[in-house]
């Protein structure tokens, strides 16, 4: 089987009323951006990305996550990116864009991102694509149809809500190799629909270090210190970054993936009170400490006999009080402004949901993630180290040259 990374987001607004006339958004000038605005775009990711994973662990406090603050920003972005008023103001705040970033530069580096993603590495294959669905029946600004050719479409959703419903289905679908099926549930389109914001992004790799499949075998995964279960474990013994983090709590190991431009990280906390080490670590994990770990140098290469879980999952999430309790404001509330993308008519958002998809196996990660948004201390350890995943664990897929975390989550059980 074909490892593969899967992921996807969708916004929905609903009802277009009041005419309002701005000026276009935005007036890219033909230039590429300056480095800094293109690096703070994605440093503001990263920040975006941890503040994310943990304001999804507080409301799923004892279940398995994933889900992909990659394509969950991107939705974000494109929303940004018709957002007037204090909506746009929540969404900069929430997006980490910079108080000196000009809304030109921040899209010059978005476009400088889109033809990163289509440039393919002859070692992994990573893609991600962005759709604004609008209503035929209200009336576009011309100059968003100038900036955003390859994503906007014009849709029936009033005379044929559930044809295009299926259609923008079938996009997500085939974008994502068929990982993510039915994303948008019946209902969820209607007459009123007035816009749908999609993001969806691809990453098929290979382990450097492939998994014997002749070594995995039954093992026990320690839920907790009172509840076991049986998994299928992996096993594989090799050269890996890998070290001890005083400051996270917690053991790291790079799982690299071949290319060697995108790695899963592991953080394995020690196995005592579980919930509390993972709440600690993940409270540890800011950007300054995520920035030091991602860093090539920050792990020790060395010798390490790794022990991984066999599994596949799926995870949705409820993104609005998510996304509310960081900040999002107005956003998902009629006084939402997204007057910059119409000529004529105001969106407003209803609703966001989060759906994701992983499986891990010896050959490599195979996962879907997608969003709608609708109407200690420890001595060094002896070669060859132990890193034993028999436990709960953190775990992040990461983009060394986006400098992007693509897909994130926290392992508590085996299904």
């Amino acid at each position: 089987m074909n490892p593969l990374l899967v992921a996807l987001v969708a916004v929905i607004s609903v009802a277009c009323c009041a005419a309002q006339q701005e000026s276009c958004f935005p007036p890219f000038e033909g230039r590429q951006p300056n480095v800094n605005s293109y690096n703070n775009l994605y440093g503001g990711e990263q920040d975006f990305s941890l503040a994310l994973l943990n304001a999804i662990n507080k409301l799923m406090p004892k279940q398995n996550l994933f889900f992909s603050p990659y394509s969950t920003y991107h939705a974000l972005l494109i929303a940004y990116f018709m957002a007037g008023g204090e909506t746009e103001a929540y969404l900069r705040k929430v997006l980490r864009l910079g108080d000196n970033q000009q809304r030109s530069d921040i899209y010059a580096a978005y476009k400088l991102d889109r033809l990163l993603t289509v440039h393919q590495n002859a070692a992994y294959e990573f893609t991600s694509a962005n759709k604004i669905y609008v209503s035929d029946t209200v009336k576009v600004r011309g100059c968003v149809n100038a900036d955003f050719p390859h994503e906007l479409e014009s849709y029936p959703f009033k005379s044929d809500p559930e044809g295009c419903r299926n259609s923008i289905n079938q996009w997500v679908e085939n974008t994502t190799h068929h990982m993510i099926t039915d994303l948008l549930p019946t209902g969820s389109i209607d007459a009123s629909t007035s816009l749908v914001l999609v993001n969806a992004a691809y990453f098929k790799g290979v382990w450097e270090n492939k998994f014997n499949p002749n070594l995995t075998r039954p093992e026990i995964f320690y839920v907790s210190p009172t509840k076991q279960i049986m998994v299928d474990m992996m096993h594989v013994e090799g050269s890996f970054r890998h070290d001890i983090s005083e400051t996270l709590g917690a053991h790291i190991l790079e799982l690299p993936y071949q290319g060697d431009n995108i790695s899963m990280y592991i953080l394995l906390p020690p196995f005592s009170n579980t919930e509390d080490s993972i709440d600690a670590t993940l409270k540890n994990l800011n950007l300054v400490n995520f920035r030091k770990l991602v860093e090539r140098d920050s792990l020790i290469f060395r010798t390490v006999q790794v022990s991984l879980p066999k599994f596949s999952l799926e995870t949705t999430i409820e993104l609005v009080p998510v996304l509310e309790q960081m900040g999002v404001g107005d956003l998902f509330q009629s006084a939402g402004n997204l007057s910059e993308l119409l000529e004529e008519g105001e969106a407003q958002l209803g609703g966001a949901l989060h759906k994701a998809r992983i499986e891990v196996n010896e050959e490599g990660t195979k996962a879907a993630a997608a969003t709608v948004l609708f109407s200690f201390r420890s001595s060094r350890p002896a070669e060859p180290a132990q890193f034993n995943c028999n436990h709960p664990f953190i775990y992040f897929v990461y983009d060394k040259v986006r400098a992007a975390m693509l897909f994130g989550g926290v392992f508590r059980r085996p299904y």
